[in-house]
Parts: C-alpha cells; structure tokens; sequence
C-alpha cells in the first residue's frame, strides 16, 4: 500500500479511479468535542419543533402564559367524524358535532377560555342543522318537575324534521349530586361540573357563566335561557322556540330604580368602571343572543369588579346583566323577562305554588289565555309576554301533568 493509506484501482477501460480510505482513526482529542456539539445542536434544532408543533402541549401554553386545555369531547368527536374532502358538501370548521354528554375534564378557567374564542354570531344557517335554543337548569340537586319537561321536549314541536332537535339542555346542580336519567330523556348526560352556589352571592353568576360557557361549544346554540327547577313552560316547544329565534332582541329585566332595593345596593367601589348613574337592578332569570352570551363569558373587565364589590345588600345576580348590558349593549335588549314571577305576597322571595294554587283558571291567567298580556316584541305590540314562570313546588307536578295538554299545549 502506497504511503498515506491511498489504493489505486486500475479499470478496464484505462482509466484511473482513485478512492481515498482513512488508514488512521480519527484522532480521540476532536472526535469527543463535535460529538457534544452534535448533540447540542439537534437540541437547539428540536426545542422550537416541540413548542410549536404539539410535542408538548401544556409546555408550549405556559411558556405563552396561555391555559393547557385537555381537548373537549365536542372537539373530539368532531376529529372521529369528519368528512372525506372527496364528499359533494365541504364542511366548515363549525360543522362539528354536539357532545352526547355535556361533562368534561375542563377546568372553570379553560371552560371560559374556551368558550370566549367561540363565534360571537351563529354560523350561517344549513338545513341540516336549524338553530337552537339551550335550556340552562340552575338547580340545587334534583328536578322534581322533570316529568313536565320531558312532555315538553318531546312533544311534536320538539324537532325539525328527521329528528333534528330544536333545543338542548345543560344542568348545574349541587357538587357531588348525580342525575340519573334513562337515554330516552333529554336529560339524559346533560350534567356540567359544578360548584357550590349561595343565595345572593357572587356564586350564583359564577354558575350562570358556567352554564353559558358550556353550551356556547356547541355552535348549534343560538339562544340561551336561565331556568330552575321550580319552572314550568307555559306554551309548547315549537312556540317557544319561534319566539325567541325570530326575536331581534334579548329578553333581560332592566330596572332604573331610585329606591333603597335599587339605586341603594349601588357599591361605590364599582367606579369609575360603573358609575352610579348607569346602575340598573332586574332579576335573575335571563335569555341571551349567541353574541351577548358570548360577552358575557370574556368579560374580563365588569364581572371581576362586580364580584369583588357586589355583596349583600347588593345581589350581583340581579344587577350585573341589567347594569353591564345597558351599558355595552342597550340596543340588544328587551329590557323585560320572559319568566313570570309572582312577587305580590311580598319578601325576599316570590310567592310559590303548590298543587293547591294549580287550576285551570290559574294555568290559563299565565298563559295569557284568561287575561292577554302587552309587551313589546320586535318593535309591535304583542300579547304573549311570558314563555315560562316559577315558582312551583314539587307537589303540583300531578295537577301540571293533568292540565298541562289541555291548557298548555303539551
């Protein structure tokens, strides 16, 4: 072998290929220090692939002060079905599909985060999915009335054709409480993580930001409507959900009252955020547009001042929608519930009914049917005003199921 490790081949067609052959090992002094800086370098390479690319999640969300959010199931089962781009439709974004349960890992803080990023105004609307309205239960534990309300979201107006539902229904109740309900009810896995609420406190909102937040996922949801256990509906499904859908404003109660139970509840530490000439009372029971449902959950500028400084005598339940709304949208609403409440036998609770007060007459009076209503309803006077009304007790859900076909049209 020539000196310097070189073999010279000879080819058959003369000419010369020269190959060079490392005859001495790689001296060990530099071998050790590019083999570190190889490794270094496809470290360096990979860290940024990982934040960005989903290597790990919850790294890349704190390195950007952004929540880790475990992926919902609506968002899941949208993954599992979509469509081959080879169909005839071309689905958008929006089309995912509703969650068959409405439980989820979420914490209060990624629910929000979440639900805030969800489109202010419904996706345009398709045949195959009419708009619809969520159902909102703010319950202590179990609903007594349940009965009623399955006849109620079963009855003929209850879907669109194919069995397309007009509605859906989200249930907060008391933390550790369990609903069980067979597949057959639309109650059935309609249950969201809870947390304790107490009365006239900043609880209570909190679980109505909740229960918001968790029907905004699905963007099916149009219109959102507060209710409780101890409500019953006074027309059918396909009534209710005409009067709300077509309505070009939202229905929440909003009060400019001077007196001790109104302008008096004003807390001082709410400005200059909130000034005391802006300062609105109303009452809990809401219904709320897709975009005002929407702003409800980000609000990250009046809830947080209102939970600090609205507390007894001052109910954030009854002034926080009244008060922030006129302020950021007066034009969007009604400025009058669509829940009746008796409150004519005084105190700090409205009057409640039980299977002694329940009669044909009495049904008929809140229905509108004895005595026709006035309200506004997209700018004309109307006589349907209320759709719902509380409070009921537990023992009048026999009269209800006995009268309701015949007077309240399921």
């Amino acid at each position: 072998m020539p000196p310097g490790g070189a073999v010279v081949v000879d080819s058959s067609n003369g000419k010369d290929c020269s190959y060079a052959t490392a005859a001495r090992s790689f001296p060990a002094k530099l071998s050790r220090p590019l083999l570190l800086f190889a490794v270094l370098a496809t470290g360096f390479l990979a860290a940024p692939s990982l934040l960005f690319l989903g290597g790990s999640g919850a790294a890349a969300s704190s390195y950007y002060g952004l929540p880790s959010l475990p992926v919902p199931d609506v968002l899941l089962a949208a993954v599992r079905s979509a469509p081959c781009a080879e169909e005839k439709e071309v689905y958008r974004w929006w089309a995912r599909p509703p969650s068959k349960s409405a439980w989820h890992s979420m914490s209060d803080e990624e629910l929000l985060w979440a639900a805030s990023f969800e489109p202010r105004a419904a996706p345009p609307p398709r045949p195959s999915t009419p708009r619809k309205v969520a159902f909102l239960f703010l319950t202590r534990g179990p609903l007594p009335l349940a009965p009623l309300w399955e006849r109620f979201f079963h009855g003929t107006g209850g879907t669109a054709g194919r069995g397309r539902k007009l509605f859906s229904v989200y249930v907060h109740t008391t933390p550790g409480y369990r609903l069980d309900f067979p597949p057959s009810s639309p109650f059935h896995r309609r249950q969201v993580p809870s947390k304790a609420t107490e009365w006239g406190m900043p609880s209570v909102v909190d679980a109505e930001r909740r229960l918001l937040a968790n029907a905004l996922l699905d963007l099916d949801n149009e219109r959102f409507v507060l209710v409780s256990e101890s409500c019953i509906p006074l027309h059918p499904l396909a009534t209710i959900h005409a009067y709300l859908t077509r309505s070009a404003h939202s229905f929440v109660a909003v009060v400019d009252d001077p007196g001790r139970d109104g302008l008096g509840r004003y807390p001082a530490g709410l400005a200059p955020e909130v000034p005391v000439s802006r300062w609105r009372k109303g009452t809990q029971w809401f219904e709320l547009h897709r975009s005002l449902a929407v702003f409800v959950v980000a609000d990250g500028r009046y809830y947080p001042r209102f939970r600090e400084e609205c507390l007894p005598r001052c109910y954030v339940d009854e002034h926080y929608l009244p008060t922030v709304l006129t302020m950021e949208e007066p034009g969007s609403l009604a400025n009058r519930s669509v829940t009746l409440v008796d409150w004519s036998r005084g105190g700090a609770h409205p009057a409640r009914f039980g299977a002694r007060d329940v009669g044909e007459e009495f049904l008929e009076r809140l229905a509108g049917k004895k005595e026709k209503g006035s309200c506004m309803y997209n700018g004309q006077l109307v006589e349907v005003c209320f759709l719902f009304a509380r409070k009921f007790a537990p023992d009048a859900l026999q009269k209800l199921l006995e009268l309701s076909p015949r007077i309240l049209g399921y």
